[in-house]
């Protein structure tokens, strides 16, 4: 039997995800065809995850300053300030958004442990504290047979990661749609607190000065998981399992700790983590962001199996890996710091004048190219892109009322979307820290973490609809911004910046490139209107399976500013007496609605239109109402309108509440029509004068008391609606 011939170079490049005019690019870049470990660095680099060579073009649509703004886009993570701490010096809030999605498919739990452990390490990188996590995670049809497999997978990667840190989680969301069934999304956000004169950055500042690595031990987990993350699944997906990274959240709590003494020492000159492409992108991006070189002598990694190769430590993901370049005569500062909190550290390499990475390997030269065809010349795509296919309008006449409203509300409100996650809430430790104030597990729209110390507190949320976008992805993407805006705003915060997470499939198929290019569109128009500037985020493309993508999924995180947590909104303190006022005008918009979707059956239909101008006049005048201790009950209308919004303040607060005759219809309960907040308050009559003085639409829509939900044509007693709302979750988990 004849051996099989040795793969070209071109061959093993395609294997590695370069394309045959990328790898062109290479040879010509090069002069000359590269080695295994020189194409290996060119492949991960070059990859959709680290290059963003596909969404570039379209992401410079995107305001990335504000009056608050310290740090845009280009870091590891967005920094904003948001004023002064308990002495007086300037606090600076460091957040970030990043995907876990492809890994959390093929192993669940260490996939999102280690998306939860990555995103950390962006943040305090720069010098942060983590504060708080959040997530927003989409699953398949809960019917296939995958999703509550990878539904406890994760939810115990997330858990078990965070929990063991000590970093609460506070906030997030939780969708399933069979559009997920072969391709789960797992977007982790992290914000973290640092002074803001104490920022540190990832450039090299100098030639001559030490590169040094500490953490764990470098294995061979994670190789290649960047180009994974930049490709399609197939019906092979399961044998990438090798690829999937592998988490230890106690050495992430020491290299946390470790870090930040090691930047209180004064002895950092720049600092970067490892995570997507490992050793090849901390090393690259640092001399690339500085205009220097580098060298590395990988016989001195930390390594934790025996006869590894260059290719491996340089393409290893392995996690909880940090690289620093020290000040001269310092490093003995490292040392000492690496010991005390029991890290492997070594010195690896030097920054160079040469404007070049080399690796050396047992006493050879495995690898020496230029730096800037790996850091800032990676090939560039203005890919082409169709007009997404966009559904009507949907009119009154176009929706049938449902027969039995009863019937109705008590299947919207336990169907997988809309039903309760405590199930999921209670498996995070959500009050570690001692300084969470609010959580998705409590009844507010958007987690609260107090600054310690101060009367400060942020406010942080994540947010989209991808059925409005999968209809309109210009609608969507401006709505994914206006929500996340809105959920901000009914806490009583003022929104400053958000960071995102755009999750679609392959852009090289030109109507998936609309939705990107449309959603894009959108999401810079809100981000314009509403002041809201991006200050970090990621792209995460090729989410499909055998051809068949994603809905368009662009993630909005988002952070804002509480300056005293005394004043500020929840959902749950709805009391007997108080009246509901409905906030902004209700036109009945049902189009891409949960109740078509779960009532009738459809996914039809144009999303509700957002007018950014009326965003704001609402959004502005109910904040002003929280701020001044006029409005403490405030809920957000969203997901299923204005019976979802009255059924989740009427289950937070214990308490029922009965609409009036206005609010009869299924336009008026069920439709999504945006800009919309509901309030209970006592002193209704106050409440609408200003209202009128600001030319804001208000009324009152019902009164809070007795143990029933009720309303024209239904009456649902609380302890029914408890049982529904609550029950789907841990019945579907069998616990």
């Amino acid at each position: 039997m004849s051996a099989q011939p040795a793969k070209t170079m071109a061959e093993t490049a395609a294997e590695f995800g370069l394309s045959a005019a990328e790898y062109g690019v290479v040879v010509q870049r090069l002069n000359r065809e590269p080695n295994h470990v020189e194409l290996g660095v060119f492949s991960v680099m070059w990859s959709e995850h680290c290059s963003y060579k596909s969404s570039k073009n379209q992401l410079r649509k995107f305001p990335v300053t504000g009056p608050r703004v310290i740090c845009g886009p280009g870091e590891n993570a967005g920094v904003i300030d948001i004023g002064d701490g308990p002495d007086g010096q300037k606090l600076a809030c460091i957040f970030k958004m990043e995907s876990h999605n492809h890994p959390s498919y093929i192993e669940p739990y260490q996939g999102a442990a280690t998306g939860v452990g990555g995103i950390m390490r962006d943040v305090f990188t720069m010098g942060a504290r983590p504060v708080a996590l959040l997530n927003a995670l989409r699953f398949g049809d809960p019917s296939h047979p995958k999703t509550k497999r990878l539904v406890g997978g994760v939810v115990s990667g997330i858990g078990g990661y965070g929990n063991c840190v000590g970093v609460p989680t506070v906030a997030g969301e939780t969708n399933f749609h069979r559009g997920y069934d072969g391709n789960i999304l797992v977007n982790a956000m992290c914000v973290g607190l640092a002074d803001a004169d104490k920022i540190f950055y990832s450039a090299a500042p100098a030639a001559g000065l030490s590169v040094v690595y500490f953490g764990s031990k470098t294995g061979r987990d994670g190789i290649h998981g960047a180009t994974m993350a930049s490709a399609e699944f197939d019906d092979a997906s399961d044998e990438k399992r090798p690829t999937v990274q592998v988490g230890d959240p106690f050495a992430e709590k020491l290299l946390i700790e470790a870090t930040l003494e090691l930047m209180a020492s004064g002895a950092v000159a720049a600092i970067q983590d490892m995570g997507a492409a490992g050793l090849t992108s901390s090393s690259v991006e640092m001399a690339g962001k500085g205009g220097v070189g580098v060298e590395l002598n990988l016989d001195a990694v930390p390594q934790r199996e025996e006869g590894m190769t260059a290719y491996e430590m340089m393409l290893s993901e392995s996690q909880e890996r940090m690289l620093a370049i020290l000040k001269p005569g310092r490093e003995h500062d490292g040392e000492r710091i690496f010991a005390k909190w029991g890290l492997d550290a070594a010195t690896i390499g030097v920054t160079t004048e040469t404007g070049r990475l080399v690796l050396k390997h047992q006493g050879q030269t495995v690898c020496d190219v230029p730096l800037a065809p790996l850091f800032d010349d990676a090939p560039l795509y203005d890919r082409p892109w169709t007009q997404p296919k966009l559904h009507p309008r949907l009119t009154a006449a176009d929706v049938p009322a449902p027969t039995d409203y009863a019937e109705a509300i008590l299947k919207l409100m336990s169907s997988p979307d809309m039903a309760s996650k405590r199930w999921l809430w209670e498996q995070y430790d959500r009050h570690v820290m001692a300084d969470t104030l609010e959580d998705s597990a409590t009844g507010a729209d958007a987690g609260i973490v107090r600054v310690h110390g101060t009367k400060k507190a942020l406010a942080v949320t994540s947010d989209v609809t991808p059925r409005y976008v999968q209809n309109d992805p210009y609608e969507g993407g401006k709505q994914a911004v206006a929500e996340a805006w809105r959920n901000l705003t009914a806490v009583g915060a003022d929104p400053i910046a958000i960071t995102d997470n755009l999750n679609f499939g392959n852009p090289e198929r030109p109507e998936i490139m609309g939705q990107i290019v449309r959603a894009i569109d959108g999401m810079a128009e809100a981000c314009r209107a509403l002041d809201f500037p991006v200050v970090s985020g990621n792209v995460s493309l090729y989410n499909e399976t055998n051809g068949a993508a994603i809905p368009p999924t662009p993630t909005v995180g988002a952070v804002g500013l509480i300056e005293d947590y005394a004043r500020r909104a929840d959902f749950s303190s709805m009391k007997a007496g108080d009246a509901l006022i409905l906030v902004g005008e209700t036109a009945g918009e049902l189009g891409a609605s949960m109740y078509l979707r779960e009532c009738l059956g459809r996914e039809d239909g144009a999303p509700p239109p957002v007018d950014l101008a009326v965003e704001r006049r609402n959004g502005d005048f109910v904040r002003n109402l929280i701020q001044s201790g006029q409005a403490s009950a405030v809920h957000d209308l969203s997901d299923g309108g204005l019976i979802a919004a009255a059924a989740e303040m009427a289950l937070a607060s214990s308490v029922g509440l009965a609409l009036e005759d206005g609010a009869s219809g299924a336009g008026n309960l069920f439709g999504e029509d945006q800009a919309r907040y509901l309030l209970a308050v006592n002193d209704p009559a106050a409440v609408l004068a200003a209202a009128k003085a600001a030319g804001v639409p208000a009324t009152v829509v019902g009164r809070v008391g007795g143990d029933a939900l009720s309303g024209p044509g239904f009456d649902i007693p609380l302890a029914k609606l408890r049982t529904a709302h609550e029950g789907w979750m841990p019945g579907y988990m069998g616990v």
